[in-house]
């Protein structure tokens, strides 16, 4: 991992001394090895901060919907994932294509702290990766896992590793997909009784503590005044009133993006909680790719959604449903 960063690092160093961009958006170190943070470096010494580790899970992109409007061009590094939602952003307008300078990155998985801690490893000081074997470093000693053990939720089931915008990259390896079927667990809920699945859900979401982390990670998420924080709106309280505010709140929130979610699984990754809210998105793209054929937001920076558009062929809810207990 190592010999890729300091490729970056060099990267950006050039790019800001020839004064092509006028910001680089990327990962500073945290306070621990295993909490990189993304960042906007805008001269050479800030640089010093820049990383690039096992940890860099953030996805960068939404970050560019307040910085690229800052005077000149901004590059960017991009994973994979990354980029499907980037390209969503052009295409509702929310980043201007022109503004932005694109480095694709190799990204082979990134790696989860919160699995490593329930397997007893805390205090990590260093993670080195050797093909499918994960080597972690603690003040406690040295722990070996597979890579499968240790893999972040939305790595294990990565859609693609190739990059759907681009201006450069850095690659220096083959980048494998993910091994598990993404509608696996959406599969295993739909198999659900409708009790069953609003148990389910309930014992989820009744963990919400109304952070807002979800929200405010989610690329989809762009508007600049959400409707949970208008106070006259009545639905802007930060504490549950009710059994059933904090279901409500989610299932406003994948309604607004459905059809527009990439499904880079950032709202599931920074919840507290633990609560699997990729779920919910994960759901209606597997029915609207029923309804309406097969589709990946954020494949293309141009055209219409299938929520934006219609043709004959597109199909009816019974179509998809077909079979499932009412």
């Amino acid at each position: 991992m190592r010999d890729i960063e300091l490729k970056m690092i060099e990267r950006a160093k050039a790019l800001l001394e020839s004064g092509e961009v006028a910001r680089v958006v990327g990962w500073k170190k945290g306070e621990f090895y295993f909490d990189p943070m993304p960042a906007v470096f805008e001269t050479v010494e800030e640089l010093n901060d820049f990383v690039y580790n096992s940890f860099c899970g953030a996805n960068l992109s939404k970050y560019l919907i307040k910085v690229s409007k800052n005077p000149g061009k901004t590059a960017i590094f991009l994973k994979p994932c990354d980029s499907f939602s980037l390209n969503q952003l052009f295409k509702e307008h929310r980043v201007i294509r022109e503004n932005i300078y694109v480095i694709a990155i190799e990204c082979q998985g990134k790696l989860s702290v919160e699995k490593m801690k329930k397997l007893g490893v805390s205090a990590i000081t260093e993670v080195n990766e050797n093909g499918e074997e994960i080597v972690v470093s603690s003040l406690y000693g040295e722990t070996k896992f597979s890579r499968d053990e240790v893999l972040l939720g939305k790595c294990e089931t990565c859609k693609s590793k190739v990059h759907q915008v681009k201006d450069e990259e850095i690659i220096l390896r083959e980048m494998q997909a993910g091994k598990k079927d993404r509608f696996e667990d959406v599969e295993k809920l739909e198999a659900m009784s409708e009790e069953e699945r609003f148990t389910f859900w309930r014992e989820q979401l009744s963990k919400c503590i109304r952070c807002n982390a979800c929200r405010n990670v989610c690329p989809a998420c762009s508007c600049m005044k959400c409707v949970f924080d208008n106070p006259a709106s009545g639905i802007a309280a930060k504490a549950n009133d009710d059994k059933f505010e904090e279901q409500l709140f989610h299932i406003i929130r994948a309604f607004h993006v459905a059809g527009r979610c990439t499904d880079c699984g950032e709202c599931s990754r920074v919840c507290p909680q633990g609560i699997p809210l990729h779920l919910l998105n994960r759901k209606f793209i597997k029915d609207i790719d029923g309804l309406y054929g097969e589709y990946q937001a954020g494949e293309t920076a141009e055209g219409k959604t299938p929520l934006t558009s219609y043709n004959e062929e597109d199909g009816e809810p019974s179509d998809v449903f077909k079979g499932e207990e009412k």
